[in-house]
């Protein structure tokens, strides 16, 4: 039964099914709270806007993404859309050591597919369960050497064999959609973003204490610092049947709180506010290498300004439990094509999609609420 399903999983690579598009122009590139900060900071900067530029330039990492996968990838498409993989880096190394060993390596403990629409709208999130078998692409190794992939990989595995273009080839086998950027954000930077934000607030339907993320959180009201915002999107003993399935659930319903909270606290208005802001969002991630300057920043930020929480659909890939090992999925051959072909047709995700998947079941995702 399992390898039936991960055969599904193979026939969905689908790598020249995909259509051409032209490369966006700064202006029309978006979805990410650290472009909002910096395209702001850029347009509000005012006097000393060369000191701004060098700063906070000297901030970003880049990773050319293109030069490393080549031509084997999916077609680009020209319809409006974009399609953005942001990954969740679980180091422990250096600052992030307190959130356990390090034991020489990293995997994407957040994996996000998101797709903005022609128009730049409204937007759909697939997140990919860390813990999905998938067949893994052969990818070049962070070492220079190369690894064969093959069948029943985890898919954080992509980034820990070969970083983040892996990872990109990964999700473009998995899905036949060309990824046109790559955000990776560290433990660390986003914490400091969201008390650089002031905090997130949120309401907790009910109490939620892990002692692995360090989360103590009564029923209520609450301002999350940026501690506390590590510890939710970390979580997975904390709620639910204690899988990264509801950890999920619970991240995207932090994110919709961190969506309104950002077009709520003046990022447009106040420079101060702008400079400290864009400061800890550009320090928090690594970027594909044509979003690695401000300028280019801006335009991927301007994009954004309008879409509110109510503008992002959220889904889960659709997954079951692995038969032969219950702490794994496994991709659902017809519900995942389903997600995928309407990605690339620039549509919604149809509700049935993800109706039957054990990623769409349990309460983790009404714990916690926006405000």
């Amino acid at each position: 039964m399992a390898e039936q399903s991960e055969s599904g999983s193979d026939r969905i690579s689908g790598g020249g099914r995909g259509r051409r598009r032209r490369r966006p122009t700064p202006r029309r590139r978006a979805l990410t709270i650290a472009a909002w900060s910096a395209a702001g900071v850029v347009l509000a900067g005012g006097a000393g806007l060369g000191y701004v530029y060098f700063k906070l330039n000297g901030n970003i990492k880049g990773v050319d993404i293109n030069a490393q996968l080549g031509t084997d990838r999916p077609q680009d498409v020209d319809n409006g859309s974009m399609d953005i993989l942001v990954l969740g880096s679980d180091s422990r190394a250096g600052a992030n050591k307190e959130y356990g060993k390090d034991d020489g390596g990293a995997r994407s403990d957040t994996a996000m597919v998101i797709h903005v629409y022609e128009g730049h709208k409204t937007a759909s999130v697939v997140s990919i369960p860390r813990d999905t078998l998938v067949t893994r692409p052969s990818c070049t190794t962070t070492g220079g050497g190369t690894d064969p992939g093959g069948k029943r990989q985890m898919f954080n595995t992509a980034y820990e064999v070969g970083g983040p273009a892996c990872a990109v080839k990964t999700v473009e086998q998995m899905s036949g959609i060309r990824m046109d950027h790559y955000i990776e954000v560290d433990f660390t930077g986003f914490k400091k973003l969201i008390d650089e934000l002031g905090g997130v607030p949120v309401t907790t339907a009910k109490p939620i204490k892990d002692t692995k993320s360090h989360l103590d959180l009564p029923p209520g009201k609450h301002t999350l610092n940026g501690e506390q915002a590590l510890g939710l999107v970390r979580t997975r003993h904390g709620v639910g049947d204690g899988s990264d399935l509801g950890r999920i659930q619970l991240q995207q319903a932090f994110i919709k709180a961190l969506i309104e909270r950002v077009k709520g606290v003046g990022v447009f208005t106040s420079p101060t506010k702008l400079y400290g802001l864009a400061d800890a969002a550009t320090k928090a991630i690594t970027t594909d290498s044509d979003l690695n300057s401000i300028n280019k920043l801006i335009g991927f930020g301007n994009g954004l300004k309008g879409l509110g929480a109510d503008d992002v659909h959220m889904v889960t890939l659709p997954v079951m439990y692995d038969p032969a090992d219950p702490n794994r999925v496994l991709p659902q051959q017809a519900q995942s094509q389903q997600v995928w072909d309407a990605l690339l047709k620039d549509q919604p995700i149809p509700a049935s999609a993800t109706k039957d998947s054990a990623g769409d079941k349990g309460d983790a995702g009404t714990v916690v609420k926006t405000g």
